[in-house]
Formats: C-alpha cells, structure tokens, sequence
C-alpha cells in the first residue's frame, strides 16, 4: 500500500451509536415527549433525557450503572447554553464503542464537497497526488445523556483552522497532538432526539434512519438502511483486534462548520479512551455497498486503500456546544 508508511503515525483518526426506533428493544421501549425548538420529540420514557434534559446528576448514573467509571466526568463541569435551545455543555458519554476505517479518496471530489468559506480556512489533506482522506466511524452509544443511539460519520480528515495544510506532516501532527480535525459530510443516527438535537443545536448534516449494532466472536457490524426505502444500503464489518491497550488516553475530534447563523463555527469531543487497538490490515475492514443513497455517494468519492482501522471497544465522552470559528483562531 503506498501510504502505509505513515499509518501508524497516522493516530487515531477523526471519530469529529445500542439501540434502535426500529430495533426491537428501543421499539417496545414505552414512549414520552419532549420538546427541542419548538418541535416535539419521542423520547424513552424514564429515561435520562425524559428525567435530567442533558444534565443528569453523577449520583444518578453511579447508581443506575456502578461498574461505569466515573472519575473523569467529575473532573468536567457542565454550564447551561443556548444552541438554538436550552442544554448542558459537554454532552456525557459514559459508555460507548465504536469503529473507524479511515481510506484515500478523490481529493478534487472531497473540496467539491466543502462550502467555499469553509475551504478559506481548511482543506482537505493530501497524503497521495490527488489523494486526500476519509474516515467512516459507526457509533454505540449504549449509555450517555441522550439515552442509547447509534450514529454513522463519514467525515473528510482536514487541516487544523489557522494551521497551514502540510499534508502528510498535517497529518502527523494531528496524530501526535491528538488533536485531530475534519468536516462531517454524513451524519446519519437513529432516534429523532440525536437528530433534533444535531441539526438544531450543530447544524450538522443528520438524518433519521435505521442502524443495526451487533457484535460476533470476531467483527463488529453495523448495518444502514436507506431512509427512503427502508432497504439494506451499507453494511460496515470490522474486526475484533485482540491486542488491546488499556492505558487510557485522550483524544479530541473537532470539525469545522457553518451555523445556522451562516457564520464558521466549530465544535469539538474529548474522548477517553479505555480500551483500543488499530490495524492497517486490508482484511480488518469489509465495507459492503449498495444502489442505497448513502453507498451512492460513497461510491462517488473513489475511496482507495484503507490506511488505518481504529477498533474501540469502550470509550467516554464530552461534546461541547459549537462556537464561533473566530473565538478558536483568536486564541491561536
């Protein structure tokens, strides 16, 4: 593979989720409302959401989950904002997994693919001659804020705001800092309170639809269907890596927007890893598309080789309100 060399420096790439409206378990889950802007949203009844909106005591999730490790959260203090409505910021994450598989692609495709204002402050990373990077991410948030929910991200992996675009040694840089930064391109989760709240509150491009977490002996899955259709339209299987690290470490995923303001904003997650492992193995990944919306404009990006899998079994997390992509450039 021609850009192997550099993928172990690569790091941990752009994470910047188990269950399902329409899996079983969540579908015979009784059912309240709450409201987000002025929209009314099916939530778990009795759940966190239902209960706290964004800011459940630490109390509360020791006594509802006490094998969770809570030490990190009570390093983190949440302030109440205003993201189009009332939350708490960060976001709790408390337990979760997830999966990323990071290839080449078209890099003339991926800058088709970016606002032109945001193209003035960062750019898609050239690794290879016409050659950029991508990362598709699948989620479980088994337990967090939002009550459980899946979510798919396909992200293009950029330059930091205010950093010149270097490519490779971009890339690398990221990678050591652990600061690593990227534009959503998809964002799609399955239960309408993610997908209120990641619309109105990030302007983050997420849609409603069903994904499928299950775990074998060997791989992890996660099956898309086609919104539209309800037909199968990407199936991710990826590899149980057994030689895990559990040396816990953080890592900050960040993406550059535009606001609902039409204004550059950016947001950012910090993620504590506890149990991880990655692989440049081709076999690690299989990545199954179909004539769906979402395998369609997969397709259209001509990814090439897999240049790192990231296999995180457990994982924690804060997300924090966006801000504006000015307040982070005055601060460089």
């Amino acid at each position: 593979m021609k850009v192997r060399n550099i993928a172990v420096m690569a790091g941990l790439l752009l994470n910047v989720v188990a269950a399902s409206a329409w899996a079983s378990g969540a579908a015979s889950a009784p059912q309240a409302t709450t409201t987000i802007a002025g929209q009314a949203i099916p939530v778990v009844a009795g759940g966190l959401y239902d209960r706290y909106h964004s800011n459940p005591p630490l109390s509360v999730i020791a006594s509802e989950a006490p094998d969770i490790d809570l030490s990190w959260f009570k390093g983190l203090q949440k302030t109440k904002v205003n993201i189009g409505f009332e939350s708490y910021s960060p976001n709790f994450y408390y337990r979760n997994s997830r999966v990323t598989a990071v290839f080449t692609a078209n890099l003339e495709r991926l800058r088709e693919l970016m606002p032109a204002a945001v193209l003035e402050q960062v750019q898609p990373l050239q690794i290879w001659p016409g050659r950029g990077l991508v990362a598709l991410t699948a989620y479980a948030y088994h337990y967090c804020d939002n009550d459980s929910y899946n979510e798919i991200a396909l992200s293009i992996v950029t330059n930091k705001p205010g950093n010149a675009n270097l490519g490779p040694i971009s890339l690398v840089s990221q990678a050591l800092s652990k600061d690593l930064w990227g534009y959503v391109l998809k964002l799609p989760v399955n239960t309408e309170l993610a997908r209120v709240r990641g619309v109105v509150g990030y302007n983050l491009p997420k849609w409603l639809t069903a994904i499928d977490y299950q775990e074998t002996d060997k791989s992890v899955v996660f099956t898309i269907s086609d919104s539209q259709t309800g037909k199968l339209d990407v199936t991710l299987e990826t590899a149980k890596l057994s030689d895990l690290s559990d040396e816990p470490e953080l890592v900050t995923n960040s993406f550059t927007n535009i606001g609902h303001d039409g204004q550059l904003a950016y947001g950012y997650a910090v993620s504590r890893q506890q149990s991880y492992a990655s692989s440049s193995a081709e076999e690690t990944v299989k990545l199954e598309l179909s004539d769906g919306s979402l395998s369609t404009f997969i397709k259209s990006l001509d990814l090439g080789d897999l240049v790192k899998y990231e296999y995180v079994p457990q994982f924690q997390s804060a997300l924090y309100a966006p801000a504006p992509l000015q307040s982070l450039l005055e601060q460089d």
